[in-house]
């Protein structure tokens, strides 16, 4: 019998973002991180992820989520965020676009003009996205995160030195001039390499370790970043995983850069800045307040639906779940 599974996709600031609607058996757990662990860790639920990640049906840079229970009440919704390479702690451009299919799909009433909000528990922990509609069209998606922190400046990675924050994953932020490279097309080859080369050398050290849960541990990604107009106007890249490359400015990435730039004095509570992807589209971010664990903040993206999917896997085909070429 063939396997089917209906999707919904988004992109978010020209991120993709599949929505898995139906065709996943239930996850075991009791909570989203329990879950988390659970689906990476079983077969028959981790090739549903391969078969919507790997090709021909996906590509190395796909992202999308399963949905599962929410930890209680207080949540709307609850996902498992996936990528190529397994499953991640928190995923801001992801958080856009369910906020945004939420009210699209009418899984959340919202006013014809107005915000509606969407509680999302994920693995890192709640977080509400709020949808902003006029004239009875989504406009805009904030999400406010969980706590942003700085974890360390300056750290030794290689030929180079990186700040180490927190958005619901771990970062590493390095500027791009300091290897001679600009967060442009035609550089990305060579951030893919330093990217992955600065995970691999601060990974399983001291400044990858989450303080209360080794299963929010690990650097998750690799920002490089510049100037786009002076402090509170920058432009920058993550390469996450193995070498994956969000074509968005990064939703959990800019809440962590938004603690950094906090940190340094150039922002102040309330006060936004944006945050320029490496195609040009960009997300609005600010501090709404600290909190005794970091800081609260929102970031701000449009995320738009690109399409409806029925993928099949026919028994018979040799590929199965299909590959990764890059």
């Amino acid at each position: 019998m063939a396997t089917e599974l209906r999707t919904t996709d988004y992109h978010t600031a020209g991120e993709p973002f599949r929505i898995v609607l139906d065709g996943v058996p239930p996850i075991p757990g009791a909570t989203v991180r329990e879950r988390r662990e659970a689906a990476a860790s079983t077969e028959k639920i981790d090739r549903l992820r391969r078969l919507l990640c790997h090709e021909p049906r996906g590509h190395a840079d796909m992202y999308g989520c399963f949905f599962v229970p929410p930890d209680d009440d207080g949540a709307d919704l609850a996902v498992l965020f996936w990528h190529k390479d397994g499953y991640s702690t928190a995923c801001g451009h992801g958080t856009i676009a369910l906020g945004a299919w939420a009210v699209e799909s009418g899984r959340i009433a919202a006013p014809v003009d107005g915000t509606a909000d969407v509680t999302i528990d994920v693995p890192s922990g709640r977080v509400v996205a709020t949808v902003t509609v006029r004239a009875g069209a989504v406009e805009q998606v904030g999400f406010r995160n969980v706590p942003a922190r700085v974890v360390a400046r300056g750290v030794r990675a290689g030929g180079v030195e990186a700040d180490v924050a927190w958005g619901g994953a771990l970062y590493a932020f390095v500027p791009a001039v300091s290897l001679g490279l600009r967060v442009a097309a035609e550089d990305l080859p060579a951030l893919i390499a330093a990217g992955r080369q600065v995970k691999a050398t601060l990974d399983g050290t001291e400044v990858a370790r989450h303080p209360e849960d080794e299963r929010l541990s690990g650097i998750y990604g690799t920002v490089f970043y510049e100037d786009a107009g002076g402090p509170l106007q920058q432009r920058n890249v993550a390469v996450f995983a193995d070498g994956e490359v969000d074509r968005s400015p990064t939703g959990s990435a800019t809440s962590a850069r938004t603690a950094l730039l906090a940190a340094d004095g150039v922002l102040t509570e309330g006060q936004t800045w944006r945050n320029e992807s490496i195609v040009g589209t960009s997300f609005d971010a600010r501090v709404l307040s600290s909190v005794p664990d970091g800081l609260l903040t929102e970031v701000v993206g449009t995320a738009f639906r690109t399409g409806e999917h029925r993928f099949v896997l026919d028994p018979r085909d040799p590929l199965d779940t299909g590959f990764v070429l890059r």
